[in-house]
């Protein structure tokens, strides 16, 4: 793998194409400034994508007896992860004599820090929400044999609807099997105890560690380890002293213990995080179902996005095999561009399977349908009892047409905890989202439209639901409890 890219300083040709892949991005404001680097907002001007650039000073990172070693190893665990909905995407690396580019995800809403310092400690519901994501693209990495090292909340990015983004690869490294990590690294704060002792690692069980700190971070609004004298914060960390507030829930109070274990043979693992009943609540569909493997991921390409390419002026045979071969020239970075920047917008949605007949019905947008041969005034009295019984606003536009919007949050999933699994809980979070301003709010109202249209085989129906706005997830989760309370398939 050339981790370089279409660009690198070995001789005077490669560095005129470096300087030419400049020429496609205007830079912008200046995002965040570290020790050897700077972030930069900038406009892909092919695609008008905005993106985000670290820089590397590689004069500064020699000046500063740096090895640049590093900052390959961070480029190679970005490419390894290059496909994950909630780890920062890397589309472009440009080598120059004096700096070294790395073109990323641009996440809108910034720093989860940020974000915790505005709200204070979260609710049960928008704690997990945000912690359901962050454990899985911390098992992606690790999945994909990369610890990360660093987690804390300002190296996790919030996108435009308030989407996790794992970020900053700077201190990762690679597992391998049979061999322990030494190296002390990361926030103090976020940092497990066998990291501050020097004592060998394996990578997944610090990045569990740091994680329990996140996740007390957001639901008590402070750090469980901090203080001022950097000796008494050691002892603390090391002893595993903490205070554990007692307005947590009672799965969370039984979560946090098990991930901030001092001995990491008993610490909690990933995949035992995922099974915890306190985890379980509310987790979206995408995040149950594992993820396609690179090859699979490599493997399937977007025939309308490969169109908009060509029309860029690109070959499209050529684009065809760079992508397959994930060679990196302007092509493909417009073509992932555009992927991603289609995913995240309004014109995409993900194809989801039911034990009734379900099928996928494409028009000019890709949505989810229900195929039918019942009448289409008993099919439509069937999708407005449903409707009505999910408590889903709508306003006809037609006799086979309506809008709908409902603030929406998938069914309860039963965790035996009092606190959780009520009848009242539904209006305890309406309180706390009247309490805590739009802003997460916003993420659960969904508005889509359904439409009724005769199929193509004789006496068939599709009954079709189109996303209007809202979180894809959550538009999913409605679609399958309207698919359930439907009984006329």
């Amino acid at each position: 793998m050339d981790i370089s890219g279409s660009a690198s300083n070995t001789n005077g040709g490669e560095n005129e194409n470096a300087e030419m892949s400049l020429l496609h991005y205007k830079l912008g404001k200046t995002l965040g400034i570290g020790a050897f680097s700077k972030v930069k907002l900038a406009d892909h001007i092919p695609t008008g994508i905005k993106v985000a650039i670290k820089i590397y000073n590689r004069r500064k990172l020699k000046k500063m007896k740096m090895n640049e070693d590093k900052v390959m190893r961070e480029i190679k665990a970005m490419r390894l992860l290059f496909m994950h909905p909630h780890v920062i995407r890397l589309y472009e690396v440009i080598v120059t004599p004096c700096y070294i580019y790395l073109v990323t995800e641009w996440a809108k809403n910034g720093e989860l820090f940020d974000y915790l310092v505005e709200k204070g400690r979260l609710q049960d519901y928008e704690a997990r929400y945000l912690f359901q994501q962050i454990i899985s693209g911390v098992e992606y990495c690790h999945s994909n044999m990369v610890a990360h090292r660093d987690l804390k909340p300002e190296n996790l990015l919030l996108d435009s609807n308030d989407n996790v983004k794992i970020a900053d690869f700077g201190l990762s490294n690679f597992m391998r099997d049979g061999r322990f990590l030494e190296t002390n690294c990361g926030s103090w704060n976020y940092a497990a105890p066998e990291v501050l002792s020097g004592e060998p690692y394996a990578g997944p069980e610090v990045d569990v560690w740091s994680c329990g700190v996140i996740l007390y971070a957001l639901l008590c609004g402070a750090l469980p380890f901090d203080d001022e004298n950097i000796s008494n914060l050691l002892r603390k960390i090391k002893g595993g002293s903490y205070y554990l507030p007692t307005h947590l829930s009672t799965g969370a109070s039984d979560l946090i213990p098990r991930m901030l274990l001092v001995d990491p043979i008993k610490r909690i693992t990933i995949s035992e995080i995922r099974q915890h009943p306190w985890f379980q609540v509310y987790l979206p569909r995408n995040l149950v179902v594992p993820l396609p493997n690179r090859k699979q991921q490599t493997t399937k390409i977007d025939d309308r996005i490969i169109q908009k390419v060509v029309l860029m002026g690109f070959n499209r045979d050529l684009v065809i095999k760079s992508l397959c071969s994930r060679k990196q020239n302007q092509a493909t970075v417009a073509y992932q561009l555009l992927m991603d920047n289609n995913f995240n917008g309004t014109t995409r949605t993900s194809s989801i399977t039911h034990n009734i007949s379900v099928g996928i019905h494409v028009h000019k947008k890709r949505a989810l349908g229900i195929q039918s041969k019942a009448h289409p005034q008993v099919l439509m009295n069937e999708v407005l009892k449903a409707l009505k019984e999910m408590k889903v606003c709508w306003k006809k536009i037609g006799s086979y047409n309506m809008k709908c919007c409902t603030k929406w949050f998938p069914p309860l999933c039963p965790t035996g905890e009092n606190d959780q699994c009520t009848a009242s809980h539904n209006n305890v979070i309406d309180d706390n989202l009247a309490e805590n301003g739009a802003r997460f709010k916003s993420l659960h109202i969904v508005k889509f439209e359904i439409q009724l249209y005769k199929g193509r085989e004789e006496k068939n129906y599709v009954l079709d639901f189109q996303r209007v706005n809202g979180s894809q997830v959550l538009f999913l989760d409605i679609c399958a409890a309207i698919f359930t309370q439907v009984g006329v398939i």
